[in-house]
């Protein structure tokens, strides 16, 4: 019970911080992309819709995917494992997570669950909020790898939880900026927006190519990596075809 009550009164907390990061990321990163943007988007046309698709996902998707993830368990680490100190499990964290991030990504994209991931990858303009979309069945799986290697974060002070939710919020939105940054070099460090926005074209010779969520260097390493200095950066999004969006929103 006394869980219960902690949950009840720390969503409203995130509900709040995730408000306000909102607002922040509508007038300052919107003014950053309109500098000197990759592709055209209409943003007084789109946003609307990606506040509701923002919605949708914080007070269905979300949830939704949080309560089927709850039936997986989360392996216990040895003592040992714990006693090592917070930034040595922080980093190897976030490098096994992202690890299994990129396979879930890549599971995404067969024949099998290509519906899960149809909604993230629907939009047929790209900027930052376009990375908010996510169906439940998509959520869901993409959840997993935070919670198999979760236990590496026990006994993490509280502004732990903080750090990670903002770090997601900035990934997300680097990732799909409407902008064309990045460089051979830093791609092999992190994933910048020109380098996510190849994977998001609707060009068939595209759809397996450059599926890293942080690392790149899974891409290298498996085979899926596409040099954005051979791409033409005059892309097209979506994915050619019409899904009600019920279906779309769900996964199926």
């Amino acid at each position: 019970m006394d869980a219960l009550n902690t949950v009840v009164h720390f969503i409203p907390k995130v509900v709040l911080v995730g408000l306000v990061l909102l607002g922040l990321r509508l007038v300052l990163v919107t003014a950053l992309e309109k500098k000197a943007p990759a592709h055209f988007v209409p943003y007084r046309k789109v946003l609307p819709r990606d506040l509701v698709a923002a919605v949708v996902c914080g007070f269905f998707v979300d949830p939704s995917a949080g309560f089927l993830d709850s039936f997986i368990l989360e392996p216990v680490l040895p003592p040992w494992v714990l006693n090592w100190p917070l930034t040595i499990r922080v980093l190897l964290y976030l490098v096994l997570a992202d690890l299994g991030a990129y396979w879930i990504h890549r599971l995404l994209h067969t024949r099998h669950l290509w519906r899960a991931h149809k909604w993230h990858r629907s939009p047929i303009y790209l900027y930052w909020m376009s990375g908010i979309r996510a169906s439940v069945f998509q959520t869901t799986l993409q959840n997993l790898p935070y919670i198999v290697v979760g236990g590496l974060l026990a006994f993490s002070p509280r502004w732990m939880f903080w750090a990670f939710f903002l770090k997601n919020t900035i990934t997300n939105d680097i990732m799909h900026l409407n902008v064309w940054w990045g460089s051979r070099c830093l791609e092999w460090i992190v994933v910048t927006p020109r380098y996510h926005h190849i994977h998001h074209s609707e060009n068939p010779e595209h759809y397996n190519n450059n599926l890293a969520v942080l690392f790149p260097i899974w891409d290298h390493l498996f085979g899926t990596y596409l040099d954005p200095e051979k791409v033409d950066r005059n892309l097209t999004f979506g994915i050619g075809e019409s899904v009600h969006p019920i279906r779309l929103i769900i996964g199926l």
